[in-house]
């Protein structure tokens, strides 16, 4: 039922917006406040879908309530109420937020129009903060280690900033889940996250597939194509398995970064891009270096900020978690009732060596949900997770 909050010092405005949206329909809740002092308590202490805001109150005027809303309740949406002197300043206030503004005497299509469309966009934005959060947690980090919690924390500080990040760890540990966060922590959130997986493109089309080529370019480009960096515009790229891209593509990458500009192949043609650049890795990129296998140069420019995300072996306090967490998932996906795990199995998968990280205990926890009893038992882990 939506409730609307009326903050307005005339009370025979007051009673004729209560009037008018009562008559439009019962599933209104209306609240009045005789100022914006009032209003401003009303709303510190409970949640309203609609404001409707008069300008000029004593006390606190109408833009300050604004000013301050937006502060607390940023998703609340408030329609300035104006006198006929005050259409400037209504004027103004949607450069500050309000959804819109309405005139005294109001008129009642108007009034109506404005309030259900109003309404309806609260809507949208309570769905939208529901989808986003179940988007991100596709990406959820699982762990309370100190090594985990170091990189949540780190990730935090480094997320709003546009500093160039490279993670490094064992395959198979989640550096594309802090890739994901810090580009879902960031301003650049809005904007794509385009994954490129260097290890799995042919060194001969990695350069089309980073920058994009113009017909001609070789034999099978047929007709102009913008690359990954293009597509990444105002967002972030994601350069997965750096330390596998040819060293003539690595120039091409260290120009980009150096100058925030790309040529597709075949073109002389500058296209200025708007990328953050988040790099992963499971080398030793400073041996590769030694070997003439990595740039020095592009090593220095990916390595502002390197985030190292330890090997599971190294963390094995979080695999309690990890697997309440898979066998949740698991079950949610095949439809299945979940299972539980005795403390006995647990204690079982904490002392395995797990070479292949937590992708390898995901599919042991799979292995395990599928073949095990009702409740997982030690006897069910000797029996499935073997190696």
């Amino acid at each position: 039922m939506p409730k609307i909050l009326i903050i307005e010092d005339e009370a025979a405005i007051r009673r004729v917006l209560v009037k008018i949206l009562s008559e439009e329909s019962d599933t209104y809740t209306v609240e009045e406040a005789e100022d914006g002092l009032a209003g401003m308590d009303k709303l510190k202490k409970d949640d309203f879908d609609l404001v409707l805001c008069d300008i000029k109150m004593p006390k606190m005027d109408g833009v300050e309530v604004l000013e301050a809303t937006k502060k607390i309740k940023p998703e609340t949406p408030i329609v300035m109420i104006s006198g006929h002197g005050d259409l400037d300043t209504a004027v103004n206030t949607m450069r500050l937020g309000a959804y819109d503004y309405i005139s005294k005497p109001p008129d009642l299509n108007r009034l109506l129009n404005t309030v259900r469309n109003a309404l309806d966009r609260k809507e949208l934005v309570v769905e939208n903060k529901i989808l986003k959060k179940k988007v991100s947690k596709k990406y959820e980090m699982i762990g309370e280690s100190d090594s985990i919690s170091q990189i949540k924390d780190m990730i935090d500080k480094v997320a709003l900033t546009d500093a160039r990040v490279l993670i490094t760890g064992p395959n198979g540990t989640g550096k594309e889940l802090v890739a994901h966060w810090l580009h879902e922590k960031s301003d650049r959130v809005k904007g794509p996250m385009i994954e490129v997986n260097c290890a799995a493109i042919p060194s001969e089309l990695i350069e089309s597939e980073l920058f994009g080529h113009v017909k001609g370019a070789f034999t099978s480009a047929n007709k102009d194509r913008a690359g990954k960096f293009e597509a990444a515009n105002g967002g972030t790229i994601f350069l997965d398995e750096i330390g596998d891209m040819s060293l003539s593509a690595q120039a091409k990458v260290l120009r980009a970064l150096q100058e925030s500009r790309i040529q597709r192949v075949g073109s002389d043609k500058d296209i200025k891009v708007d990328v953050r650049v988040v790099a992963a890795t499971n080398k030793n990129l400073k041996k590769e270096i030694e070997e003439g296998k990595f740039r020095e140069d592009l090593y220095h420019r990916l390595a502002v900020i390197l985030i190292k995300v330890p090997a599971l072996n190294e963390r094995r306090d979080d695999i309690p978690l990890l697997v309440n967490h898979f066998a949740n998932k698991i079950a949610d996906e095949q439809g299945t009732a979940q299972k539980s795990f005795s403390d006995k199995a647990i204690k079982l998968l904490q002392n395995y060596d797990w070479t292949g990280n937590i992708r390898e205990l995901r599919n042991v926890v799979e292995r395990l949900i599928i073949l095990g009893g009702a409740e997982v038992s030690e006897q069910d882990v000797k029996l499935f997770a073997s190696k």
